[in-house]
């Protein structure tokens, strides 16, 4: 009999033991059970499988109440403890228990009680075998900073962290793509791990590392994966037969026994922060899993975040410039403000832009429309009474979706037939305020009925797999003009796209989020890298960004139109340091929900006088900025200091006293919130 430590997914912050009795178990059960292996354990009511973390322990269970533990799953490799440390780490920093760190991120069908979709994976992965021919397709030639970056990070030995700082259309892909070549050529069981923040941009790097590396296995891993596909492809990168590994956020946490380089592209965009569950960054466990194998990371970027900006400044990594298009003929696009004080819109669009779009038309080339904020208005009101539409159940208006007849809240998910009259004074002129990407769409449609008109947004690309095949038919050419907000921002390569159009940028400017300012110019300088990437041809136009705004004479804009972000995020970065604000505080932020307002605000006046906090400020209890979604009402506490160390070692004392509070709020803990 041996006494083994399992960790579960529980809101717990210990593990649990059993007892393992391999004769008691199937002929086929393992003689010893492992640290790494999973195991379905008792819990409750309930049969689980957790990780076992310990074996052959000394336990303070009676052994009357030890439980057996029903199976191992042998079959399957022990996760390394590499793997574990990174999973104990991020336990420890975000101040999570150990399962709801390492469980959660393993494919579901690893953790249900049936093992048939895992051992039929194990064989089709076992007739497969490893590929081993890293021998990449021919190769492009580089320009000289891409060739010294590509080079640079291929002779790196041990732990080298670089920011890659290049210009929309620099060609940092193929920075990662010929550094990753020369790694595997090197090392015949080498793994690459390159992240994207969002899954739209997948298929498009995807298809490029196949083409590139036709002998070597790739996997994917992101949430749209269909569970069979996730966990072949999970067990792909676990067994190393995988060589190359694309994922969103949550592949940093995936199993890849041979690692040899991380590559985080464009890793300043804020969904590499887990918004829900384990809040972690996974940039910033990148990183730290970097340093713990000893291997080099890339953080690529056209606007890099302020945090790897000012690491880049103080030398803590080694910056690489690409300063110049990777297309010899491509330059950057030019920028100009149209002031709408001056050039007043019509429904939306300014005459100026207007003219810009009939040009592209005339040309044959296309041109890109970008606007954040999707639905056809988001408000509608009533001019009589002042009544507008907002949302019973959150702090928010509901959106008009005119196509599909209905009002939908986008926090609650609530949707409502369109009213046909005020339901305050009964006036059936009800008028939508503002717009999103449907109503320009239509107005459009109106002004350019010949144009194909595509619109790609959250709401017309919900089905799987119809954001691929839109962004397909832009890549074949098959449409005039494309609408669409953050999707369509980053990453795309559209060939033949010469303009590119900002509407309705300003309500980011004075916005109460201290990053704001930071993601604007990010998204402004990203989406207008759409413009141009390709050479200029015979009687065509060269990239141009117009952007619609209220405030021309506003310094970020100026800053845009200059292409200046080193100049930007050095001025931002001493306004950081005079506010105190991060990178040079550390924070962390105590959130609580209830049913009402007093109730989470209560509690958090209780967490705040929990203990004494010497060198630590605790900020006042305050409703979130959306204060009540779905009914339940928020509020937030502020936890700075200017000593990360000294953060933590505050932090796991307080958890430990506030979890003695009794309360009927549901509160949860966020380190390096990015939203506050």
């Amino acid at each position: 009999m041996t006494i083994i430590r399992v960790a579960l997914d529980t809101p717990l912050d210990f593990c649990f033991d059993y007892r393992w009795c391999p004769q008691a178990n199937a002929a086929e059960a393992p003689a010893a059970a492992l640290v790494g292996q999973l195991a379905l354990v008792p819990f409750g009511r309930r049969e689980v499988v957790g990780l076992i973390v310990a074996v052959d322990v000394d336990t303070e269970v009676p052994d009357g109440k030890l439980k057996d533990v029903l199976a191992i799953r042998c079959q399957l490799a022990p996760l390394s403890p590499q793997w574990q440390a990174l999973c104990a780490f991020a336990a420890d920093y975000y101040q999570r228990p150990l399962g709801e760190v390492a469980l959660p991120g393993l494919p579901k069908n690893l953790r249900v009680l049936k093992t048939t979709m895992l051992d039929r994976a194990l064989k089709k992965l076992a007739k497969a075998g490893v590929a081993h021919d890293a021998t990449p397709a021919a190769l492009p030639v580089l320009n000289a900073a891409q060739q010294h970056a590509a080079d640079v990070i291929a002779a790196s030995q041990g732990f080298a962290p670089y920011l890659l700082y290049g210009i929309t259309g620099s060609g940092k892909t193929e920075v990662y793509l010929q550094a990753a070549a020369n790694i595997l050529a090197r090392n015949d069981d080498a793994q690459i791990l390159i992240l994207v923040p969002e899954i739209n941009l997948t298929p498009q790097l995807e298809a490029n590392i196949r083409a590139r590396f036709p002998g070597v296995a790739v996997a994917t891993l992101h949430s749209s994966l269909a569970e069979g596909e996730r966990i072949a492809h999970w067990l792909a990168a676990h067994l190393g037969v995988a060589r190359i590994v694309l994922g969103t956020r949550l592949a940093i946490l995936a199993s890849l026994p041979q690692l040899k380089l991380i590559v985080i592209d464009e890793e300043h965009d804020p969904s590499y922060k887990q918004q829900e569950g384990l809040r972690y960054s996974a940039r910033d466990l990148a990183v730290w899993r970097a340093h713990q194998l000893g291997i080099p990371i890339v953080l690529g970027s056209a606007t890099p975040s302020l945090e790897s900006w000012q690491h880049a400044q103080t030398g803590r990594y080694r910056k690489l410039e690409l300063r110049e298009r990777a297309v010899a003929a491509a330059v950057l696009p030019t920028v100009r403000l149209i002031d709408m004080e001056r050039n007043k819109p019509v429904d939306g669009l300014t005459p100026v832009l207007i003219s810009a779009l009939k040009l592209r038309l005339e040309r044959g080339e296309q041109s890109l429309l970008f606007l954040n904020r999707r639905g056809y208005a988001p408000v509608i009101a009533c001019d009589a009474c002042g009544w507008i539409s907002n949302c019973t159940r959150c702090t928010a208006f509901m959106v008009l979706h005119k196509p599909e007849h209905r009002l939908r809240c986008h926090h609650c998910s609530l949707e409502l037939r369109i009213p046909r009259s005020c339901p305050t004074c009964g006036n059936v002129d009800l008028q939508p305020l503002g717009r999103g990407t449907q109503r320009v769409e239509e107005g459009l449609q109106a002004i350019f009925p010949q144009a194909r008109i595509t619109r790609i947004d959250a709401d017309s690309t919900r089905k799987k797999g119809s954001a691929q095949a839109a962004f397909e038919t832009v890549h074949r050419g098959e449409v005039d003009i494309l609408i669409g907000t953050q999707m369509v921002a980053k990453g795309h390569d559209f060939k033949n796209l010469t303009l590119v159009g900002v509407l309705n940028p300003d309500t980011a400017l004075f916005s109460q989020d201290y990053r704001a300012s930071e993601r604007l110019f990010a998204q402004l300088m990203q989406v207008a890298g759409r413009a141009g990437r390709a050479a200029q041809k015979e009687g065509g136009s060269a990239g141009e960004v117009l952007i619609q705004t209220r405030y021309p004479q506003h310094p970020l804009y100026a800053a845009v139109v200059n292409h200046d972000y080193d100049h930007f995020a050095t001025e931002l970065l001493a306004e950081r340091q005079q506010a105190h604000l991060p990178p040079y505080l550390y924070q962390a932020l105590l959130r609580a929900e209830a049913r009402e307002l007093e109730t989470a605000i209560a509690f958090l006046q209780q967490a705040a006088s929990a203990i004494e906090h010497h060198g630590i400020t605790i900020n006042d209890p305050i409703p979130m900025t959306m204060t009540r979604v779905a009914n339940v009402n928020r509020a937030q506490l502020l936890i700075e200091s200017p000593s990360r160390p000294a953060l933590q070692a505050f932090l796991k004392v307080w958890l430990a006293a506030i979890r003695n509070i009794k309360t009927r709020a549901k509160w949860s803990l966020e380190v390096d919130p990015v939203d506050i």
